[in-house]
């Protein structure tokens, strides 16, 4: 087994942003009827390349009850007309968590991930009474994620090692 660190970022100004424009091809769009199988596809669509397994064995129910709550948004990428990719805001009091953000497979390594970032850290600050705007990401995940995390603002505020 190998050890995995857990990186947490955190961006405390909105003028932190290193913004990167949204390209043409692609398009954000919210989610606004919530749908557990819809989330759990996505889940799976990004997550699967990148061992996230922590919702892998929720029944639909868990799902539903999920993508209901009212501090939960999710967004969906379409490059092309085809779903590229995911983002999940999650709200706790004046934090707002990006949950989960991906490109699914066929989009990875294309240029999308600044910009699609870029969005989803946008949309977090226009959240009302947003005050800072966190995420984590791990070495599990793919290699660009940290650095693509840093060259958009964020910073890490704590680390730890989990077994793998």
């Amino acid at each position: 087994m190998t050890d995995i660190t857990v990186y947490y970022l955190e961006m405390t100004r909105p003028d932190q942003h290193q913004r990167v424009q949204l390209q043409s091809a692609l398009r954000v769009e919210e989610a606004l009827v919530p749908q557990g199988k819809v989330n759990r596809f996505l889940y799976d669509l990004v997550g699967e390349a990148w061992q996230w397994v922590d919702r892998r064995d929720w029944n639909i129910e868990q799902w539903e009850s999920y993508a209901g709550n009212s501090d939960l948004r999710t967004f969906v990428a379409l490059i092309d007309g085809s779903i590229g990719g995911y983002f999940e805001l999650r709200k706790a009091a004046t934090d707002t968590e990006i949950a989960y953000f991906g490109l699914a497979p066929s989009f990875t390594g294309c240029g999308y991930g600044g910009s699609f970032l870029s969005c989803a850290i946008d949309t977090a600050w226009a959240w009302a009474q947003t005050q800072r705007v966190i995420l984590n990401t791990c070495t599990l995940d793919h290699p660009s994620a940290l650095g693509n995390y840093q060259k958009r603002g964020f910073s890490v505020y704590r680390q730890k090692q989990v077994a793998g």
